[in-house]
């Protein structure tokens, strides 16, 4: 009986350390689809953004993503103005978050850590939109608040 115990308790230890030790899956591994996209305007810089629009899309965002093209990005599309924070639950990629606001102006930036599932990056206003980008991207092509992205949905 005591055997039986200990090596049922070793076999459940060893299935820990196993998950412990395995990397993350990618978001192929776990079936994340690749999201419909838009093309946005940085002055002269294409961004190709996926759109995450439903609260499964939003939730999901670009967790367990391990790559993503230069230029890259998930908007996060809602209905109407509002508080919205964001964190870098099982998210492996460093990123920026642009809050932007109906007209496309960037309102506010914060660059996040991977996998960081304390802190909350929070939009002082109101707002509809919020742009993902490689860590540094914004910075890297001289955007700061109160720059105007274009293209949809951000025109009349």
């Amino acid at each position: 009986m005591v055997r039986a115990l200990l090596m049922a308790t070793g076999t459940a230890i060893g299935a820990m350390l196993l998950a412990i030790a395995t990397p993350a899956a990618s978001a192929q591994d776990l079936g994340q689809p690749r999201l419909a996209t838009v093309e946005l305007r940085a002055g002269m810089h294409r961004i190709v953004a996926e759109l995450a629009i439903t609260p499964a899309q939003q939730a999901l965002g670009l967790m367990f993503r391990r790559d993503l093209g230069p230029n890259d990005g998930m908007l996060f599309v809602y209905e109407r103005p509002q508080p919205l924070c964001f964190w870098m639950r099982n998210t492996p990629l460093p990123l920026t978050i642009a809050f932007i606001a109906n007209d496309g102006r960037v309102l506010e930036l914060a660059d996040m850590r991977p996998f960081d599932d304390t802190t909350r990056h929070c939009s002082r206003a109101e707002v509809r939109f919020a742009l993902e980008m490689h860590q540094g991207w914004f910075a890297q092509r001289g955007i700061a608040p109160g720059f105007r992205l274009r293209g949809q949905p951000f025109e009349p």
